[in-house]
């Protein structure tokens, strides 16, 4: 992994601590760090370890390099300098949803990637000092493991009152009056906020731009209020060591686990009301058709993070539940159905050479994440079916009347020793939640 620089490295810590110190201090002179050749250097370094497709203007990482990185980035400070920065138009990829719908990213330009990691280099230590330990997406050091592990943790502890809020098209309908208020709070730079307005509108006049740089940690500081109205909830309702109340959100997916005890029920619909009119007040709408609450001691299902978690007798001792988390079959399928659709694509290519580009970086990014939980049967469905599929793919390029073998008989060696097909399916051990 690519870091940054020393001199950022310790210009992020003063800040943090700073920030960390006096919770209510309004930062200002910020600005003149952003437009400095060492924090635009860094922020380009660390948008090409990210890579990438290009913005709309098409230029890649390549051809910056080869025209000039240095021109680039004086370029880039000169503007923010004398202010006559303006942030190209985003690229728009749509990317399929469930029941036909799209969700649309917009890509910016590499040169705008720049200016918003310069920013966010800036802003990300004073706003990570103000969110709350049940916050995980986006965030320095956590991860979606550690956020589904938090609620198995609460699940086995009886929180099985679920709360379950789905947040209609939340990037999309983004205020931005409100975002900008919220930035506000604890940064009285107008420089900084204007370059944070231009960004935001060259978005559109609504929403957060996914797919930018800096969108992720907005979205984390325009939901921080509600964070910290449901960290008072969990101390409010603690019981000495056993906790009454328990969130976990990852961007705009939030579960509220709430103890079954009949002492504890009222909370579900105290908690609910708040949670709403928290939600008001940012003029967000919940999709009413996703949303509800959950029995889960009483067999009810839920999602969270392509995750279905489930209340289930154990297998090895009759009598006793646990929670079962195992990845959820419609991303399972749509997988599948997508790696099939790219290997039609692929048919004039060499199998050892689709193999290594198009099957492995696909199947190792899905293991990877749903390696998690109980997803052995899970992943040993899909691996059987990227070997299905794989054999398929050779014999329809090479079948037997032309020399080459049924798709039932190539051989182990084929594909894991000469073909080198990704082979580690193993479930990973559970993630700590961070505290």
């Amino acid at each position: 992994m690519i870091r940054t620089s020393i001199g950022v490295q310790e210009l992020r810590k003063r800040i943090g601590e700073q920030a960390k110190a006096e919770p209510h201090h309004r930062f200002w002179g910020l600005y003149t760090h952003v437009w400095k050749l060492d924090v635009l250097e860094a922020a380009y370094r660390l948008a090409k370890e990210n890579n990438g497709a290009p913005g709309v203007d098409g230029v890649t990482f390549e051809q910056i390099e080869a025209s000039g990185l240095a021109e680039l980035l004086s370029a880039l400070s000169d503007e923010l300098r004398e202010k006559t920065y303006r942030p190209q138009p985003c690229r728009q990829v749509d990317i399929p949803k469930d029941g036909g719908k799209v969700r649309t990213l917009r890509i910016p330009a590499i040169r705008d990637r720049v200016v918003q990691g310069a920013l966010r280099l800036i802003l990300e230590p004073i706003f990570e000092a103000d969110f709350q330990d049940g916050s995980f997406g986006y965030r320095p050091g956590r991860t979606a493991h550690q956020a589904l592990e938090q609620v198995r943790k609460g699940l086995n502890h009886r929180l099985h009152l679920v709360i379950d809020l789905d947040l209609q098209s939340y990037f999309d309908t983004v205020r931005h009056d409100l975002m900008l208020s919220k930035l506000a709070e604890r940064v009285q730079d107008d420089d900084v906020l204007w370059l944070c307005k231009s960004i935001l509108k060259s978005g559109g006049k609504r929403g957060l731009p996914q797919g930018s740089v800096i969108g992720p940690l907005w979205s984390n500081v325009f939901l921080n209020g509600i964070d910290r109205m449901l960290e008072r909830a969990q101390h409010a309702t603690r019981q000495g060591q056993y906790e009454v109340v328990q969130y976990t959100r990852f961007a705009d997916d939030l579960v509220v686990l709430v103890s079954f005890h009949k002492s504890a029920r009222h909370w579900v619909v105290a908690v609910e009301r708040r949670l709403r009119e928290e939600l008001e007040k940012l003029a967000l709408t919940v999709n009413e058709q996703k949303s509800g609450i959950r029995d889960f001691g009483a067999g009810e299902t839920f999602d969270f993070l392509g995750y279905t978690f489930r209340w289930v007798n154990q297998r090895k001792a009759p009598g006793k539940k646990m929670v079962l988390a195992r990845p959820q079959k419609k991303r399972r399928t749509r997988f599948l159905r997508a790696l099939s659709e790219t290997l039609r694509k692929c048919l004039s290519l060499p199998v050892e050479h689709v193999v290594q580009t198009v099957v492995n970086p696909r199947v190792r990014g899905w293991v990877k994440y749903f390696r998690w939980g109980n997803a052995g049967s899970d992943l040993g469905f899909v691996q059987w079916q990227v070997d299905k599929k794989v054999r398929m793919f050779a014999t329809r390029q090479r079948p037997k009347r032309r020399g080459g073998c049924r798709w039932t008989t190539w051989s182990h060696d084929d594909l894991y020793v000469r073909w080198r097909l990704f082979n580690d399916y193993r479930v990973a051990r559970a993630a700590s939640p961070a505290g």
